[in-house]
């Protein structure tokens, strides 16, 4: 049953068959026209503070909900932005979600969020998805994609900002860092600090095109260094990324290159695997090995042997590519952009 509504106007409240608040009955309740309601929901910086007030007041008394696609199809603006990223639970990626949300959310735009799952097919799928739901801008994380993702990100006639990754040949504007030099200042580091027989370890037969580049600046930056040494990779096969399988790459790296001193894993999440791994079978860490990851994980920082790796920018790159794409999307630039962000090393007790 529903309850009367209070407020000025409120004897002239009525509603559709559909039993849903129109405008007009929140204009009523208010006592306001429907053109300032319309004009307190799309251009709040318009209204008086107290219209403002006693509007809003009006739509949460009312349960008024507005008719978005009708105000897209007549502004031709979803006020939506579509996100896709490899998986919302790792904290990296959903520090991007946070930064490129505190940047949109202020100005009224929302956000479609699709995780890939490392899986370029299925990106492509999102991609068709997102832009049949017209959003008016598209971030994605990495820049490989299916020809035919491409195509559709490159035809879409909406700003696209690619993140996460360098290349030069972005589809559009780009915000990211580059992970070969990032892989490859991480044997430095590990020369420097005299190790001798590095090991890379990560899921190298699965999708992740950043760990691929990680692994090739590794193997090329080694050969450099360490002339005659054996390029030493280990795969996490079809563990994927989890702890468990970081667990299981050092098992396999004792097992193939027990010469090992200094194990670099393709992310965090097995560095942090490996190090349980090592713990658990008294191995000295970095006494006997050292181990380093990559994207410096919240939990990196809190293990019992903190972890050394590489710092991304994962909250600045969400920023900046909201950033990027409201001057986009506000017609205050027609250009793309590109941002390197770069990286930093963490030196810390693993290595």
């Amino acid at each position: 049953m529903n309850r009367p509504l209070k407020g000025r106007g409120a004897d002239k409240v009525t509603r559709r068959s559909t039993n849903s608040v129109t405008l007009d009955d929140v204009a009523a309740h208010a006592g306001v026209s429907p053109q300032t309601v319309s004009r307190v929901i799309r251009m709040p910086d318009l209204v008086s503070p107290s219209t403002l007030e006693t509007v809003q007041r009006s739509i949460a008394e009312t349960g008024y909900v507005p008719n978005l696609a009708a105000s897209n199809l007549a502004s031709n603006r979803s006020m939506t932005v579509a996100a896709l990223v490899p998986a919302v639970s790792y904290s990296v990626f959903a520090d991007t979600i946070h930064g490129l949300d505190a940047v949109l959310s202020p100005k009224g735009y929302h956000l479609f969020i699709g995780s890939t799952e490392y899986d370029r097919e299925r990106e492509e799928g999102l991609i068709r998805a997102f832009l049949g739901r017209r959003p008016d801008g598209i971030v994605v994380v990495g820049t490989e994609h299916t020809p035919a993702a491409r195509a559709l990100l490159k035809g879409s006639n909406v700003p696209v900002v690619e993140t996460w990754n360098w290349t030069e040949d972005p589809i559009d504007s780009l915000v990211g860092f580059s992970n070969r030099d990032a892989s490859a200042a991480l044997v430095d580091f590990a020369h420097e600090r005299g190790y001798r027989h590095p090991a890379f370890g990560g899921w190298l037969t699965g999708r992740d095109s950043r760990a691929y580049e990680r692994r090739i600046a590794f193997e090329q930056r080694v050969a450099e260094l360490f002339p005659g040494e054996s390029i030493r990779v280990v795969d996490a096969g079809t563990q994927g990324i989890s702890i468990e399988a970081g667990r299981a790459l050092l098992e396999r790296t004792l097992h193939e290159y027990p010469e090992t001193d200094v194990l670099m894993c393709a992310s965090d999440i097995f560095a942090t695997g490996a190090l349980l791994e090592a713990e658990s079978r008294g191995i000295d860490v970095p006494g006997q090995l050292a181990i380093c990851g990559f994207g410096d994980f919240e939990l990196s920082r809190h293990l019992s042997t903190p972890l050394t790796t590489v710092t991304t920018p994962n909250l600045e790159i969400g920023r900046r590519a909201g950033e990027v794409l409201l001057q986009r999307m506000l017609g205050e630039s027609s250009e793309p952009t590109t941002l390197d962000l770069s990286f930093q090393l963490a030196a810390r007790d693993s290595a």
